[in-house]
């Protein structure tokens, strides 16, 4: 059983347009995010929208020709960086589906898919992706950690589409050039290009924010002993990993090995006796570290693990000055406010999410 929450296309860029305009009027800080209750307990019930028919009514007939006509044109005006960002965000957590025939069993109709899977705490993040896209329908299932964005109508994948074309980097990339023959079949006008893999240089670009965005975690490790002949360690690393073969059998270790270059590690193995063995990288070195500070100043993350990064930032700048040692307790307190023990949330970084042209 599913959650769900969701819009026709119409009435979902009113609702966030009208949302976002009382944001603007908060002194412009995402007040509204920070005050929800999604953002304590993750468990939210519904997206708060307070329209009335008035209001819908007056924005449809002020907007649905200015709508239509941005979405015909998106292969023009779009953000590089948030079409990066998205590909390395459905790359690392997405799931692109193409249905092998037209209707299933039941004689209904089959339609292919794009998924986006987000912690339950991220849930501002997937909301402004979903008022992004203009697109989608956000939903919870039972007993999963987790809220699912999906694309399933055809304008909402052409656009898509049109966005991370030519962005991909990694063995997804062959379920999107299947998704691009499907509508390709479906519209014969459309005849969208299959691009090629993405081989620009990682640091150029908001790709690797996103994919760290959905498989990245910073970790602090602290190891404190009083037994004679042992030592405290501490380490701050920012870890990536990906199951080892795709659901086709496609290898995943050549991309890894493009982002272990960039921080200066290796990629191995874990998890081998397992039913899917793992690929996992680790910042090993103070340089590598400093590198991923680099990158993601240029390039930031917006969901949870931005609040985490901070943190880590803070425990990182220890080590730059050769401090750690002498500041263990204050590294075991950041610590024990990070990731899965995160209580508190401030979603003020959102104001600078990527926004369409």
């Amino acid at each position: 059983e599913h959650t769900v929450f969701s819009a026709p296309d119409l009435n979902l860029a009113i609702c966030w347009e009208l949302l976002l305009n009382k944001i603007r009027q908060s002194a412009g800080n995402l007040t509204i995010f920070n005050q929800l209750g999604i953002l304590r307990d993750y468990t939210p019930e519904f997206i708060f929208c307070n329209l009335n028919v008035n209001e819908i009514n007056l924005y449809f007939f002020q907007t649905c020709t200015c709508l239509i006509s941005s979405r015909q044109n998106i292969s023009n005006n779009t953000n590089e960086n948030f079409s990066y960002y998205l590909s390395g965000l459905i790359e690392g957590d997405g799931t692109i589906f193409v249905p092998k025939t037209d209707r299933n069993k039941n004689n209904k109709l089959n339609y292919p898919s794009i998924q986006i899977v987000f912690n339950l705490k991220d849930l501002p993040l997937a909301m402004l992706i979903q008022k992004n896209l203009g697109n989608g329908s956000l939903s919870r299932k039972k007993g999963v950690n987790a809220y699912i964005l999906t694309i399933n109508n055809i304008l909402g994948l052409i656009f898509i589409v049109k966005l991370i074309n030519g962005k991909m980097r990694t063995p997804k990339l062959y379920a999107f050039h299947k998704l691009i023959d499907w509508l390709n079949n479906k519209d014969k006008n459309l005849n969208i290009d299959k691009l090629n893999k993405d081989n620009s240089s990682l640091n150029s670009n908001s790709w690797l924010s996103g994919f760290i965005e959905a498989d990245g975690h910073f970790s602090v490790r602290t190891s404190i002993t009083k037994l004679p002949g042992k030592y405290n360690k501490l380490e701050c690393k920012l870890e990536i990993s990906q199951r080892q073969k795709d659901h086709n059998d496609r290898d995943n270790l050549y991309f890894l090995e493009d982002i272990a270059t960039i921080f200066l590690t290796n990629v191995k193995g874990f998890k081998m006796e397992s039913k899917n063995p793992q690929y996992r990288l680790r910042t090993t070195s103070l340089k590598g570290n400093i590198l991923v500070e680099k990158y993601l100043l240029n390039y930031p993350l917006f969901g949870s693990k931005y609040l985490d990064q901070i943190d880590w930032l803070k425990v990182l700048d220890y080590f730059k000055s050769g401090q750690q040692m002498l500041n263990i307790q204050e590294i075991t307190k950041i610590k024990l406010n990070m990731n899965d023990k995160r209580t508190n949330f401030n979603w003020d970084h959102l104001q600078n999410f990527y926004k369409l042209d």
